[in-house]
């Protein structure tokens, strides 16, 4: 896959790694100096255009016409409106996804411009915050299908309300499926007759109604009010 990544600031640069790490093919375009000495440091050279990311003419030397997916991450949110709506009008690129700097201009980033998925850090530490609050000790490890579903893991804790049933008989909703337990250091692929025990680890494919729904089967009991 050929991603072209516009910014060339610390999450710009870590993204080119990564994805070269991964075997993706990538460029990245910058144009101020003070960055592009340090990005010489750190990503291959030939990865490198410099140039105005919001100039056509210059974002068609440096292959946007070729990329698969438009990762518009510079400072300034207009630069970035501006660059997704480019590479799909003009450059017919595929996917298109944007950073958002300023958290109160979230409502721009919209099919208007061309913006398929979006990077805003205040959502994504509130979602954080929420999901942590309602879903005790449960452990999201892989968001799925742009963050519908996720794999989330959770410990069975002593006198949980699934201990000794039936998955079958625990009520779970459709969307929320048990992949897998592990038992005493083994892996168990679970059938609807498999019952819970106490120190399990569940592996569970769910959105975040099944998952709240999972929580409060696997949540420990209550403390008595004193």
């Amino acid at each position: 896959m050929f991603v072209f990544i516009a910014g060339g600031g610390r999450t710009g640069a870590q993204l080119a790694a990564q994805l070269l790490d991964q075997n993706h093919q990538v460029r990245l375009i910058e144009h101020r100096r003070e960055l592009l000495a340090l990005l010489h440091h750190e990503i291959p050279t030939e990865v490198i255009y410099e140039g105005i990311a919001t100039d056509p003419n210059v974002l068609k030397q440096a292959g946007l016409n070729k990329a698969n997916v438009l990762v518009a991450c510079t400072n300034d949110d207009a630069t970035n409106l501006v660059l997704c709506y480019l590479a799909r009008t003009m450059f017919k690129t595929r996917r298109t996804i944007a950073r958002i700097n300023n958290p109160r201009n979230a409502w721009l980033f919209d099919q208007n411009f061309h913006v398929d998925e979006t990077i805003n850090q205040a959502d994504v530490m509130a979602h954080l915050i929420q999901e942590e609050m309602s879903l005790g000790d449960m452990m999201t490890l892989l968001k799925l299908r742009r963050g519908r579903y996720a794999l989330v893991e959770e410990k069975v804790p002593p006198g949980a309300k699934a201990i000794g049933r039936q998955l079958k008989e625990l009520g779970l909703p459709d969307q929320c499926v048990i992949a897998a337990i592990i038992r005493h250091g083994q892996i168990t692929l679970p059938r609807g007759t498999t019952k819970l025990e106490e120190g399990d680890e569940v592996l569970a494919v769910t959105d975040p109604e099944g998952a709240k729904e999972l929580a409060k089967l696997l949540e420990p009991p209550s403390r008595p009010v004193i």
